[in-house]
């Protein structure tokens, strides 16, 4: 029977370094090759996939956290932040010097600080210059992407989410500020620290966004699988039959998974697969 298999990226798909392992690129395309279906399910938006992870070949991609829908290279849906909002988050962050960057199709977008956060929260507490260094090369990727956008213009009308690092200004204060206009999220990225986040579209998630791939197919949820390890894809396990939690996912959503799987770097996507027989 074949089967629709979502996948998450960060912590999922990707070891900590942000590269794909070669195990889970092949089990990808033997499962594909076997006639299922797989979608990238993902916080992150369209420019932040790399082609180390595109060229492994996917049906479709569900980014910026369900905001974001592509079916066969067609996009189904996008959804994007109101203009205003998006400028008075800015002016928020401007104002306490907290770092962030704007996700849109065209781009990311930093904050003159955004480079300068990430490295000072990502390498906190390391003493030896080698750890530093391995740390910062990590998002070496990330570095190219706001070098490469930056470049380009901004569309305010065009943005899709906002992340923002921490400085030692309190997640529940940006939470507080923006909950009524916007879903607000912990950081999906464990180096950016407990106080980062992101800010969303209300009423987007990944369960909608499956819910809505699985209708535009014409496919019943009996045969969908999951993969991820944060709270975000707590929504992901909601909309399939089979939620498959990696061995570093938060509690909260191991305590709903129906399988727990070894690390990404411990070969954990291709082991499970090959337990459910989708290789």
């Amino acid at each position: 029977m074949e089967k629709i298999i979502f996948i998450d990226v960060d912590g999922t798909l990707c070891m900590p370094n942000g590269k794909v392992p070669n195990s889970a690129s092949e089990a990808i395309k033997k499962a594909r090759l076997s006639g299922h279906k797989v979608f990238l399910c993902t916080g992150r938006s369209k420019p932040e996939l790399t082609e180390d992870i595109l060229q492994i070949g996917f049906d479709g991609i569900i980014g910026a956290g369900g905001g974001y829908i592509e079916v066969q290279n067609n996009i189904i849906m996008h959804k994007r932040m109101p203009e205003a909002a998006v400028k008075e988050v800015i002016n928020y962050f401007n104002q306490y010097e907290i770092g962030y960057y704007i996700e849109s199709n065209d781009g990311l977008f930093g904050s003159d600080n955004c480079l300068e956060t990430i490295v000072r929260q990502v390498t906190k507490g390391m003493e030896h210059q080698e750890e530093y260094d391995k740390a910062k090369s990590e998002f070496d990727w990330f570095e190219e992407i706001l070098i490469e956008s930056n470049k380009k213009v901004l569309d305010y009308s065009n943005v899709n989410k906002i992340s923002f690092i921490s400085n030692g200004h309190k997640y529940e204060n940006v939470a507080k500020k923006f909950e009524e206009l916007f879903q607000m999220h912990r950081t999906t990225v464990p180096q950016f620290g407990p106080e980062s986040g992101e800010i969303s579209i209300k009423g987007v998630d990944k369960q909608t966004a499956i819910e809505m791939i699985l209708n535009h197919l014409k496919v019943d949820k009996k045969n969908t699988l999951a993969y991820g390890d944060g709270n975000n894809d707590l929504a992901m396990f909601a909309g399939v039959e089979y939620g498959v939690a990696m061995s570093n996912a938060t509690p909260e959503l191991k305590k709903i998974a129906k399988e727990i799987t070894e690390l990404a770097e411990q070969d954990g996507l291709a082991n499970s697969f090959k337990r459910q027989q989708l290789i």
